[in-house]
């Protein structure tokens, strides 16, 4: 593999593009969409998510419906603000995957199309869970690199560096 094309592409259009503050951001968002709008809609209905609740098993449900609104919104807040953002992330994947673990129990179904959709969303959910680690383990990194009196507000990426997209 000739080494030497790594920077040129890191120079280029699409290097810029990937590495741009603004791409990152809505990266995080896009990972963090349905933390931020599922307590949306749990506190325009918040009946139903004490029923949801109530559904799996989580007692007492409007605790738990509270308790999940706050911290989906708390998490998501620290992951895209930058703050603590590794705790943030890895919060959500402990918690995706407890919540995949109560409401995705496909290995319970009988077989059919109910049993593979609910295994498609449990991996899927899986996968999201993976990329929070990611993100985890990505600000851990550059904090490592920056120091955290560095590393605010939308991360490293607040401030364009050299090569960045502009």
């Amino acid at each position: 593999m000739n080494t030497n094309a790594i920077p040129a592409i890191e120079q280029s259009f699409v290097g810029r593009l990937l590495t741009a503050p603004v791409l990152r951001l809505l990266a995080l968002l896009a990972l963090c969409a349905a933390y931020v709008q599922g307590p949306i809609v749990k506190l325009l209905d918040f009946g139903g998510a004490i029923a949801e609740m109530a559904h799996f098993g989580l007692q007492p449900a409007p605790f738990f419906a509270l308790a999940v609104i706050v911290f989906e919104l708390a998490m998501s807040a620290l992951i895209l603000t930058g703050y603590w953002r590794w705790i943030g992330a890895l919060a959500l994947a402990a918690f995706t995957l407890a919540a995949t673990w109560i409401a995705l129990r496909f290995w319970e179904l009988p077989p059919g199309l109910q049993q593979s959709m609910a295994m498609n969303a449990f991996f899927e959910h899986v996968g999201l869970a993976g990329a929070f680690v990611f993100v985890a383990s990505n600000d851990l990194a550059n904090r490592r690199t920056s120091g955290p009196t560095q590393y605010r507000s939308f991360g490293r990426d607040a401030a364009p560096t050299k090569g960045s997209f502009k």
